[in-house]
């Protein structure tokens, strides 16, 4: 059974950085793509950043470009999400997430199967 297990949130003040971890378990994870998404109450969840498969190439939503780098350890089985110069709206509940047959990254979070319970990151101005 494939299991993700998010770590690392917690309350930052506004341009200071934290790192998340999703820890996966079940199969071998670096055949299959991987993504970050992040949700507020009352809102969809949100694209943040993903990986079609370790070694390729990453991607991300606009609004973390260049202040947010995805990453893969192939040998802990274990993504991670390192944020950086965090804003207020960057505040959400992060989860992880990874497909059940593809190698190819989406945006939509509807391709996505298994997804880890989440982490809270609250940024304070």
């Amino acid at each position: 059974q494939v299991q993700l297990v998010e770590s690392g949130g917690g309350l930052v003040q506004a341009g200071g950085s934290l790192r998340l971890s999703c820890a996966a378990s079940g199969r071998t994870f670096s055949n299959y793509a991987m993504g970050w998404f992040r949700q507020t109450p009352g809102k969809e969840r949100e694209f943040v950043a993903a990986a079609a498969r370790v070694g390729s190439a990453t991607y991300y939503a606009d609004s973390v470009k260049g202040r947010f780098t995805i990453s893969r350890d192939n040998a802990k089985n274990t993504m991670y999400l390192q944020m950086d110069v965090l804003k207020p709206e960057d505040t959400a509940v992060y989860y992880c997430a990874t497909t059940k047959y593809s190698s190819s990254w989406y945006r939509d979070p509807n391709e996505y199967t298994y997804w880890g319970q989440g982490t809270q990151v609250t940024v304070s101005s």
